[in-house]
Order: structure tokens, then sequence, then C-alpha cells
């Protein structure tokens, strides 16, 4: 990046084959997201939402800082300002609602934290499905010093995903945690050395997208609901029934057979 845009750009969005790459661009202001990169963050998702080739997600950021959450000077002439708190509001909500976006997206999500994350985008990080960082970092949720009232879905994500004992010490305390401890609790998947985590990631997203796609994107889903205390017992159940008449199903009991990969592609 020249000097002459040292505050970075809008989240990119890059493909190669079946796998979409989006990163945070503001490394100046450790990837902080404005109202703005919201909306295109938004519109990226629904995007790769739509796109059947696409099989695996990884978000990740540029720089030494995977986020620092959402813009904390805006908040900030909130709290100067009346005028400014509705579109604060706003944004925080926008924010809440780009958190349970990524979580339902119908593909497998990694995020790779190449730094350390901090606010809302700890919500952001648990809203993939895999969390795999780098040596050093430490996650950092500051709302309960700053007098803001989480969401309701983040707050469910915290407890669902790391357990409500977990949640609360990070809450209440607003104390930061480090690495070791966020994989203790689950909020990390893996932790590797700097230098390794796009080759762990790249392993990873290549593992999942060599999965029958349908099967997966089901599962997700069916998991999602379960862990948010959804009724869903007989949609899950006739979805079982009906895998067994499935493309998928003929293709993955052939290549067991084979002894080969299965190939999904078409199916």
């Amino acid at each position: 990046m020249n000097d002459q845009d040292l505050s970075g750009t809008p989240p990119m969005l890059i493909q190669e084959g079946s796998c979409a790459t989006i990163c945070l661009n503001r490394p100046a202001y450790h990837n902080r997201l404005e109202i703005e990169d919201i909306r295109i963050l938004s519109e990226l998702i629904q995007k790769i939402e739509t796109d059947r080739s696409i099989r695996v997600l990884i978000l990740t950021g540029v720089g030494k800082t995977f986020s620092s959450g959402y813009d904390i000077s805006a908040m900030r002439g909130a709290a100067m300002d009346p005028n400014r708190l509705e579109d604060t509001q706003r944004g925080e909500l926008a924010f809440g609602s780009l958190c349970d976006q990524v979580e339902n997206i119908r593909i497998p999500t990694i995020c790779a934290l190449n730094g350390p994350v901090y606010g809302g985008s700890t919500d952001l990080a648990l809203a993939c499905d895999f969390r795999i960082g780098i040596e050093g970092i430490r996650m950092f949720m500051p709302a309960a010093r700053l007098g803001i009232h989480f969401y309701h879905s983040g707050l469910r994500r915290y407890v669902s995903r790391l357990g409500l004992a977990a949640a609360k010490r990070l809450f209440l305390t607003a104390q930061p945690l480090e690495a070791e401890d966020m994989l203790r609790i689950g909020f990390l998947d893996e932790i590797v050395a700097a230098g390794l985590l796009e080759e762990r990631v790249k392993a990873l997203a290549e593992l999942l997208a060599e999965n029958a796609p349908s099967a997966v994107t089901g599962m997700k889903q069916a998991l999602n609901q379960i862990s948010r205390g959804e009724d869903c017992r007989a949609q899950v159940d006739a979805t079982f029934v009906a895998s067994f008449s499935s493309d998928e199903f003929i293709e993955g009991m052939a290549a067991w057979a084979e002894r080969r990969k299965p190939n999904f592609e078409g199916c």
C-alpha cells in the first residue's frame, strides 16, 4: 500500500476456484469497520451466497490486526453530539445483522485471524464456522467499559459457542484474553505460527470444499438451528431421508467402494 493511502480501502473479495476470501483492508486503523464497510460486506456475502461455484468463504484482514471492531470514533461522536446518536445506533444494529448474515451463509466459513480481534469483530469471528489464529494474538470485548449493552444475537453467539461462564467473563470484566485461553474456551480452533496461517487455512478450505455441498449446507443449517434451540427435528429428519435419493449419495458411495475421492461437481 502506498503512502498516499494509509487508511486502506473497503473490504476486498478474492476468488480462487471454489474458495472466496474477503479481506478487511484498513490496516492503518486496525481494520476497523465503518458504516460503509458494513454495507459492502453485506453485499459481498450476498454475492457469495448466490454463487453456487463457491464452496468455502475465508474472512481475514490485511496487516497486523484482524479487526478492531466497529468505528469507535463514530461512537465517541455520538456520545458528544446527540444529533449523531441515531446514525451510530443504526450502524451498530447493521453490524449485528452482518454477523447474523455471516452465521447463516450456506457455505462453511473460516476466520483467519491474522492478528488481535476487538469489540464487535469478536462476534464477526464467532459467526464463522472455524477460527484459526496466529500465536500471540488476543481478544477484547470492551462493551461494559464503554457503557454499551451488546445486541441480542451477539450475546447468544457468545453463550452458545463459548459457554455462559466464558461469555460472562469476557463481557462483564471487559478484560482481554490471550491466545491460549482463546483456544481453551473454544474461540479458536487452532493456533499456528504467523507464517503458517495461510497454508493451514487453505488446507482446511480445500478439505471442506471436497465434501458434498448439499449435505454440508443442510447440516450446517441444522447445527446452527439446534444451537439456537430451534425445533427443527422434522425438517432435519426429512432431509436425512431425502439424502439417500440424492446424486451426492450415489457418488459418495461409489467413491467409497472404489477407494477414491468423491467428485461432487454437478451433483
